[in-house]
């Protein structure tokens, strides 16, 4: 009977370890660009830095009152494409503590195209 048990708890220990290596490996932000867009949403602000570090460029969009709702973040080399090419920069779009978009470009985030309108929240 101490045997079976023995064996009994081998095993499930096999299935404990399986799945503590899933949920870290699912905890990674990944950087090929199609697994990064699909799960990037689901880290805040917080582990992305902890897990990226600090974004080469970061800047807020602040209300009237002063408070940041929007927040911008560029990183450079981070993410690859189909081929394991690395975009020059990708660029993170958060609504306050989630991102809400993902913009892979292939020049260094601070070009403005010719006719790009300039928009600045609360002024008509």
């Amino acid at each position: 009977m101490k045997l079976v048990t023995f064996a009994l708890l081998i095993s499930l220990s096999g299935v404990a370890f399986a799945e503590t290596a899933i949920a870290k490996k699912s905890a990674e932000i990944p950087t090929a660009d199609k697994e990064f867009v699909e799960k990037i949403n689901g880290f805040d602000k917080a582990k992305i830095i902890e897990q990226l570090g600090e974004p080469s460029m970061a800047e807020d969009v602040q209300s009237s009152a002063g408070k940041a709702f929007a927040s911008i973040w560029q990183y450079h080399y981070l993410n690859t494409n189909d081929k394991g090419e690395y975009y020059q920069t990708t660029e993170l779009d958060f609504i306050d503590d989630k991102v809400v978009m993902v913009v892979f470009m292939n020049n260094d985030g601070k070009e403005v195209p010719a006719d790009a309108v300039k928009v600045t929240p609360g002024k008509k």
